[in-house]
């Protein structure tokens, strides 16, 4: 699902744009209706068998299974709409955003806390320079 774009390769980021957009539609639409507890029962009894309302592609069903939320923003998932995932689970925005490094949840809330992942490495400078 390779798409060309000028952006493509800031190191450790995936843009969430127009065309990303259009693939993670139903994975996204699939992530809202998480916000109705109804819907969240429906879902952890049969997460296979729930997701089936949505048209997704069997890589996007397999991700949300592995809770794989780096593989998830891959195939067109938004963030803001993923962690609705993870927070049905009764999961805090930042356990599940540490999901997709190697620290542990208080090692990001530390970073977090100090400003933040370095630049040095994960800038896009482009051709020019």
């Amino acid at each position: 699902m390779a798409l060309e774009k000028p952006y493509q390769d800031i190191p450790g980021t995936t843009v969430f744009d127009g065309d990303m957009a259009r693939i993670g539609f139903h994975l996204n639409q699939f992530c809202m209706s998480l916000q109705s507890e109804e819907n969240r029962k429906a879902f952890f009894a049969d997460e296979r068998g729930y997701m089936s309302k949505w048209p997704m592609s069997e890589e996007q069903i397999q991700a949300v299974l592995e809770r794989d939320l780096n593989r998830l923003l891959a195939l067109g998932g938004n963030i803001y709409y993923l962690v609705k995932i993870t927070m049905a689970e009764g999961m805090s925005v930042a356990a599940a955003v540490s999901t997709m490094t190697d620290m542990s949840t208080e090692e990001y809330m530390d970073m977090m806390k100090k400003g933040g992942r370095s630049p040095e490495g994960n800038r896009y400078i482009g051709e020019s320079e």
